[in-house]
């Protein structure tokens, strides 16, 4: 209906590209543009759609007129990749991702002789594969076994391939490919547009991108993280969506990862968003993860100092990734180990473990499989939470707008003395809705029922831990009977309290 109000012709290359950024604004516009942390006072308004009762609704007009002056700056730049960049059509990854991932906890370690049982190599991945099948890894949504730097040959063959090390991957990685797929997973591997990858080894230049993709496709690979080092920021606006025309063609559907936007800053104007979102499956933002918790709160702060410009951008099939879940390493304890798996829960984004699942104890595999947890990542709605709240006694508050009108809520604590009993309300927090709401404790499974927005509550949050809340609501007390009486039956299901 926009496109028709503008009169673009729609067939045309540049309108088409047109077109899908006034659907971007709209869809800008529903996630994140119009919600705002909370402030004294702010009232909220409810739309018809699922995705507008979810969040709260800003004037599209003044979105519209931002638009048109943006167009003036950055339509050149668009327009000019128009000619050899198309959309990623793939269908892939309408939740976040979830899987292994072997750099956090591996790294590039190739020393097969004296460590065999944690160097880069075909055993180390088969050994992960199996483990998330017999481990329950698998049947949770954890289906990616995601290769990353070094597993190539230091040389392309004679033929200008990139083929693996001959040692270390003797089999190599087409058979590796099906070992992963006998087992109902997915394989992903690395690459790197520059002349050598992060670690060394062959990258990827202009000229060997439509090669590498069919090479990646030829193997039966299913999703590319593609890095940036050892290349300039025009190179970078160059090979990253020729990639993504590259992968299209070779009909096999990949999903893409784009390092970009770490390179270039993470933020506007350096990082066009529109085009990523339209390129890329997903795209690190910010520095890769260190096993640390000063490193965990360096991400944290970040995205939350700049959730305006990144939660809008996240949704079905395009999602910011804050990098590797670090849970079973050696940096985090037990608070948090949660804490890291709350926030990357609330911000949407992809679940990569990147531990040693064949050694990980029971306390981290508990919070790294909590079907609750895991479901409220998997909202189909797809929105990415913000930070909306910080008090001055150090505990922040973190909300992520769920489908069904659910809502989690995460009290998070920087304290580093003792656990703090923190004191609030719904109304507090901008819920404005006149409900009853049921609430369960992500990680006890507690219920609390008969929750109204003015009724105060109080959850205790220890040291650099959270408490994490799945709430819904249970009737609508503006409305004759109760919500659960006006929804279809196999409806209600959707707010039974959670089995954990």
């Amino acid at each position: 209906a926009r496109t028709r109000k503008w009169n673009l012709d729609t067939s045309a290359p540049q309108n088409k590209l047109l077109a899908n950024e006034l659907v971007q604004v709209r869809l800008w516009e529903l996630r994140g543009h119009h919600f705002h942390p909370v402030s004294s006072g702010a009232k909220s308004q409810r739309g018809t759609g699922e995705r507008e009762r979810a969040v709260r609704s800003g004037p599209l007009s003044a979105v519209i007129h931002h638009f048109v002056a943006m167009k003036l700056v950055d339509s050149v730049f668009l327009l000019a990749l128009a000619s050899f960049c198309q959309t990623l059509d793939n269908g892939l990854m309408r939740t976040p991702p979830m899987g292994w991932l072997a750099w956090e906890r591996f790294r590039c370690n190739v020393d097969c002789k004296n460590d065999p049982q944690n160097c880069i190599s075909e055993k180390l991945f088969m050994e992960m594969a199996n483990c998330l099948v017999t481990d329950g890894w698998k049947d949770l949504g954890y289906v990616y076994v995601n290769i990353d730097d070094c597993w190539m040959a230091k040389e392309r063959d004679a033929k200008g391939r990139l083929v693996p090390d001959p040692e270390r991957f003797p089999s190599g990685i087409k058979a590796l490919a099906d070992y992963v797929h006998s087992h109902g997973l997915k394989l992903g591997i690395y690459g790197d547009l520059g002349t050598y990858t992060c670690g060394g080894y062959p990258g990827t230049t202009l000229d060997r991108i439509e090669q590498d993709a069919l090479t990646f496709a030829e193997w039966g690979v299913d999703m590319l993280k593609l890095d940036g080092c050892y290349s300039s920021a025009e190179y970078k606006a160059k090979g990253y969506p020729q990639m993504t025309k590259a992968l299209n063609a070779t009909g096999r559907p990949i999903a893409y990862s784009c390092s970009w936007p770490a390179y270039q800053g993470g933020l506007p104007p350096q990082v066009n968003y529109t085009l990523l979102t339209n390129i890329c499956n997903l795209w690190r933002n910010y520095y890769d993860i260190q096993d640390s918790w000063d490193s965990v709160l360096s991400i944290v702060d970040w995205f939350s100092k700049h959730q305006d410009v990144l939660q809008p951008q996240a949704g079905p099939g395009h999602w910011n990734d804050p990098d590797m879940l670090i849970i079973g390493n050696f940096g985090l304890s037990e608070e948090q180990s949660r804490s890291q798996m709350a926030l990357w829960t609330v911000f949407a984004a992809p679940l990569f473990l990147s531990t040693d699942l064949r050694s990980i104890s029971q306390s981290s595999q508990k919070i790294l499989q909590n079907k609750l947890m895991i479901r409220i990542n998997q909202d189909p709605l797809g929105i990415q939470g913000r930070r909306i709240l910080q008090e001055k006694s150090y505990i922040e508050v973190f909300l992520r707008p769920l489908s069904h009108s659910a809502s989690a809520l995460v009290f998070f604590s920087r304290r580093t003395d003792m656990p703090y009993h923190y004191t609030t309300s719904l109304a507090k927090l901008n819920y404005t809705e006149n409900a009853i709401y049921e609430v369960q404790d992500v990680y006890t499974g507690e219920i609390i029922s008969g929750l109204k927005i003015a009724d105060n509550f109080t959850v205790t949050v220890n040291p650099s831990g959270v408490v994490m809340w799945y709430l819904y609501p249970i009737m609508y007390l503006d409305q004759p009977f109760s919500f659960l009486n006006q929804i279809d039956k196999s409806e209600t299901k959707k707010f039974h309290p959670f089995p954990l």
